[in-house]
């Protein structure tokens, strides 16, 4: 084994061990924020240990997706409680009885799934077709699908940010005035950081 292979060795181990070590703090922290940003740190590190064993496509779709993921959790954190609320204490689980046989459901039927499916036997590959890069893989999961995804994304966008706005009582024009310089904030029920 080269030294390249064991410093990809050392990498991979060390995504791994983020990985779970954050999905772990997932379900130990006690607030929105920090609990959304270890989700993020371990299917970051997931994805970039998936680069390391040359699956490019699904390592950098899988940064790429939790990226925007997180990015809209948060703006909608900020949006609907505001740093601080989401950063305060609260309880992280709801319902644990259901949550832990649900939990063990899914994973006995998806394990169940992986071991007993028969798994098709790989093709023989035609004539210079260059098996497992990224362009091929692409090009099954997203080939056909494309335009759709291209149409229906931004009207998705949209209807999400329809919704937010249709969804609020107040707006930061009610709060701050038609300048946004009224201080301090009119609010129904004043915050506690003395804004």
């Amino acid at each position: 084994m080269g030294g390249t292979e064991v410093l990809e060795s050392v990498v991979f181990w060390v995504l791994a061990v983020v990985a779970v070590a954050s999905g772990v703090v997932v379900f130990r922290v006690d607030s929105m924020a920090r609990a959304t940003y270890a989700l993020a740190v371990s299917f970051v590190a997931v994805g970039l240990a998936l680069l390391l064993v040359d699956l490019h496509y699904i390592g950098i779709i899988t940064v790429l997706m939790m990226m925007m993921e997180m990015a809209v959790m948060a703006v909608y954190m900020v949006m609907f409680m505001g740093m601080n609320p989401a950063l305060m204490p609260m309880s992280m689980v709801h319902d644990n009885r259901a949550a832990i046989a649900a939990a063990v459901a899914t994973f006995v039927v998806l394990a169940g799934g992986a071991l007993l499916v028969p798994w098709p036997s790989r093709r023989e590959p035609e004539p210079g077709a260059v098996l497992g890069s990224a362009a091929e893989l692409g090009e099954a999961i997203m080939g056909s699908h494309m335009l759709v995804m291209l149409t229906v994304s931004p009207a998705m966008l949209a209807t999400i940010v329809a919704g937010v706005v249709l969804a609020q009582a107040r707006g930061r024009y009610d709060r701050l005035g038609d300048d946004l310089d009224r201080r301090p904030a009119d609010d129904p029920q004043p915050g506690g950081v003395g804004r």
